[in-house]
């Protein structure tokens, strides 16, 4: 893996709409830019080799950091891969959709349920949302949130910006029903 660099955001939402938030709703985005390790070979039919070296090592890699920048327990998570221009979006999802990579962040989170994840080729600086559900119950609506990232100079057209999004709570000031009330 050719690591460019680690991109960490955190936010602390005080309040919503008119109302104090609190406790104050935390989340937290790191972002890995990586080289894409098939970009310029054309075609590649088997990308499973690549995925097992690089799925592995981007996992461990940001699932800790982004427990760290939280600094709370997680509730919420999510995850997130953008392809550059010379790239494939299967390329992205192959590095996030593995459980080589996402056992990672179920570890450290303490979870059970799969990572809602958004992937898509872009440009650089493009703003994108990563989806985010309760790391035990993904029909928990109060934790159906999506967080916000932008690198602005990534991914170029020959990278991949590959994260991992946590959140400390559910959608600040959540009031919806239960899904079990509509079954």
């Amino acid at each position: 893996m050719k690591l460019r660099k680690i991109v960490t955001l955190t936010e602390d939402l005080h309040r919503e709409g008119e109302r104090p938030v609190d406790p104050v709703a935390r989340t937290a985005v790191v972002l890995a830019v990586i080289e894409n390790p098939w970009a310029g070979r054309g075609y590649v039919a088997d990308l499973l080799p690549v995925i097992d070296e690089v799925a592995p090592e981007l996992g461990a890699l940001l699932a800790p950091r982004v427990a760290e920048a939280l600094g709370a327990p997680i509730e919420a998570y999510g995850k997130a891969a953008i392809v550059g221009l010379d790239g494939e979006i299967e390329h992205g999802s192959g590095l996030i959709h593995t459980l080589k990579f996402g056992d990672h962040f179920r570890k450290v989170a303490e979870a059970t349920t799969l990572l809602p994840a958004v992937e898509k080729r872009a440009p650089a600086g493009v703003v994108f949302d990563i989806p985010l559900k309760h790391v035990t119950d993904a029909t928990i609506r109060s934790h159906h949130q999506t967080v916000e990232a932008r690198v602005p100079d990534a991914p170029r057209p020959d990278e991949i910006v590959v994260g991992l999004a946590a959140a400390a709570q559910g959608r600040p000031l959540a009031r919806l029903a239960p899904l079990s009330s509509e079954q």
